[in-house]
Parts: C-alpha cells; structure tokens; sequence
C-alpha cells in the first residue's frame, strides 16, 4: 500500500523538482497546442509562412516604397526586413499565446496539482515552432537574393535564446496579470501592435537619433532584432555592442521579475480563474 505523506510548505521547496517531474505533462500540453493551432484552416500550416511574407510584403511597401528608406550595406530590403519579422512574430505570438495560456486551461488548473509554470512555457514552445518553419521562409529570401551568410552565423543561436528569454519573461507577466485583471486581454493586442511599430522591423536602429537611443534599448526587442540581421546578414547591419548589452540586461531583469511575479500570484489561479 502506498503512503501518502501531506508535508507543509513541500511545494514551495520542490517546485522547480517538480517541474521535471511534471515533464510529460508539459509534452502533452506543447504538443497538444501544436496539433490544434491550425486545425480546421483551409490552409492549416501554411499560416506560420503567409503572415511574415504579408508582412515583409507591407513594410516593403510602406518603409521602401513610400517612406524611401534604405537597407544598411546594400542588402535587399526585403531580406532585411525579413531579418527582422522573424523575431517579431515569435514575440508577438508568444505574448498572445502566453497570456491566454492559463484562462484557456482554466478546468485542468482548477483541479489538480501541477507547477502553473508549464502552461506559458508550453505556449512559448508552440510559437517556437511557427518561428522554426518561418526560417525555412528567410532561407528561401537568400537563396533568392543569392545571398550566404558568413561566419557571424555561429552567433546566431544566442540571439535564439535572448528571443526566447524576452518572450518568456514578458508572457510570464502578461498571463499572470491577464488572470488577475481580465482587461488584460483587451490590452494585449495594442501592446502587439504598437510594439511593431516601436521596434526597428521596417527600419535600422542606426536610424534612431543619438539623443533617444539609450530609452529606445530599453524595448528588449530592439537587442533581439537588431542581433538576428548582424548575424544573418553578414554584419551589413551594424551592431551596436553597447546597446545590445542594454537589451540583455532588460531581459534578464525581465525574466527574473517574470518568474518572480507569476510565483507570487500562482497560488491564488486555481481560486481567481
């Protein structure tokens, strides 16, 4: 017969344990997002690849077309804003993704034990994957434009990883709010929106004056983005390592700050949602 032990405050000291333990639940449930993302879509997966080709299309349009501005380096203006929606639509549908995540899971909280970590974290995953097939999107843009990346490439995964971190810890928040005060997911959509427009996506960062590009990197997207052309495009994109470092520590902060506030709200979910 197995012994059930109840022991005060055993969650809180095995949490993060717990999170390994509770790891094929957080399979499941990133699998199971996967799978229902594009179902009953006439063009199911084709999605994750139209939206940022729209969207390259409409700033090329706008940026190149009407505002007559220019790539860095001679690069093609379309890679180069491509360069830059890649990111952008990973941390935008991590954002919409994330904060729903728990309301939508509202009956599985309600009933068992489980750390509430895995639920944004899995949302998180499921945009990864859009964000994976949208590389072979960017690649087919270089093969156009016969154009090959250099050894700055290398780089590449640990701007991956700053992406994920601000997606992270910035769904961290918005999911842990969105519970709290349901205004949130009104909120949401306009903090997407507005953020694009914010970031440097249809334009350079070096285009930013000098006098407000300090408060312009405290958007942590602008590290991101600005990451992923320098070391995609064969460093045509300047890097500014100065304000990229900005955007690093923004992140961090951001993560810490995340889990911290998701951790102290976690155990009123169950009641609240």
């Amino acid at each position: 017969m197995q012994e059930l032990v109840i022991e005060a405050g055993r969650t809180e000291r095995h949490y993060w344990r717990d999170l390994w333990r509770y790891r094929e639940l957080f399979y499941f449930l990133a699998w199971r997002d996967i799978l229902v993302r594009y179902k009953q879509t006439v063009l199911g997966i084709a999605w994750a690849v139209i939206r940022p080709f729209l969207t390259t299309v409409a700033f090329t349009a706008v940026f190149k077309g009407i505002a007559k501005l220019s790539a860095p380096g001679g690069l093609p203006y379309p890679l180069f804003v491509m360069a830059a929606v890649l990111p952008w639509q990973f941390f935008s549908s991590s954002l919409s993704e994330s904060s729903n995540s728990l309301v939508t899971n509202a009956n599985l909280i309600s009933k068992i034990y489980f750390p509430r970590l895995i639920v944004p974290a899995g949302a998180v995953i499921t945009s990864f994957v859009d964000f994976l097939i949208t590389l072979g999107l960017l690649a087919l843009f270089m093969i156009w434009y016969r154009f090959v990346p250099d050894w700055r490439i290398l780089t590449f995964p640990l701007f991956i990883l700053l992406a994920f971190g601000a997606a992270f810890g910035a769904g961290l928040w918005l999911c842990a709010l969105n519970v709290e005060y349901r205004d949130f997911r009104y909120i949401i959509p306009f903090i997407v929106q507005f953020g694009l427009y914010f970031s440097p996506v249809g334009f350079a960062s070096a285009d930013v004056s000098a006098k407000w590009r300090l408060l312009y990197s405290l958007n942590p997207m602008v590290g991101v983005i600005d990451g992923f052309r320098w070391s995609l495009l064969r460093g045509k994109s300047s890097l500014d390592w100065s304000t990229t470092l900005l955007s690093m520590t923004v992140v961090i902060l951001l993560m810490a700050s995340g889990i911290w506030y998701f951790r102290k709200m976690e155990r009123t979910f169950a009641d609240v949602i």
